[in-house]
């Protein structure tokens, strides 16, 4: 699938060739190598393999494949909710269980998070300052609310890791409480630090240009 999609977009968009080259070194590291299967384990790893797909395969892919030219600026509010309505919904147990459980619909779950993450980062490269600050400042309190939901929970919530986390040296609810860290610090101040940028770049005079 990696080598597919490499030959594609070299074939059809080779101005873009360093993304494509990047994009498919990121997705080997994601879904060839042991981290994928490691979050069958433990949730925390799951955790930080999807906020990889959100913050640093999405945005290459959006290069790569050009997507602004199926959105626009004017989409931002929506895929900045639907990207929002598209992770929570994953990380609800029930459906979690389920994309576990069967390997047709842990696939459907990579690719949701990854393409709305994706048209969200083209919509985002064609936004003015404000809605992309606004945008980015959305999507990290969504996700540091999840976080907290997460870390401060009574109870463990993912039965797919009930019983794979003792072999770590973790309860599941330790595993859990790890993982809603790790969504609450460093990727929602990745999202600031990203909305930041973007400020800091608006205020470069040959932005202004």
């Amino acid at each position: 699938m990696i080598t597919l999609c490499l030959g594609l977009g070299l074939r059809y968009a080779p101005q873009t060739k360093k993304y494509h080259f990047a994009a498919s070194g990121v997705a080997l590291i994601l879904f060839v190598t042991p981290l994928c299967a490691l979050g069958s384990a433990l949730f925390s790893i799951r955790t930080i393999h999807h906020v990889a797909l959100a913050l640093i395969l999405a945005p290459l892919l959006a290069r790569s494949l050009d997507l602004r030219r199926f959105v626009g600026p004017r989409a931002l509010g929506a895929l900045t909710g639907i990207q929002a309505i598209i992770f929570w919904f994953w990380h609800a147990p029930p459906v979690y269980s389920a994309a576990l459980s069967s390997d047709i619909v842990f696939w459907v779950m990579q690719l949701s998070l990854t393409g709305a993450a994706a048209f969200w980062w083209a919509s985002m490269r064609q936004a003015q300052v404000p809605a992309a600050v606004a945008a980015t400042l959305a999507t990290m309190v969504q996700m540091g609310a999840l976080g907290a939901l997460l870390t401060f929970a009574g109870r463990a919530f993912y039965a797919p890791h009930f019983a794979t986390t003792q072999a770590w040296g973790w309860t599941p609810l330790e595993d859990q409480q790890i993982a809603g860290l790790i969504m609450w610090a460093p990727a929602s101040a990745a999202y600031l630090l990203i909305a930041l940028a973007i400020l800091y770049r608006s205020m470069q005079p040959a932005y202004a240009r």
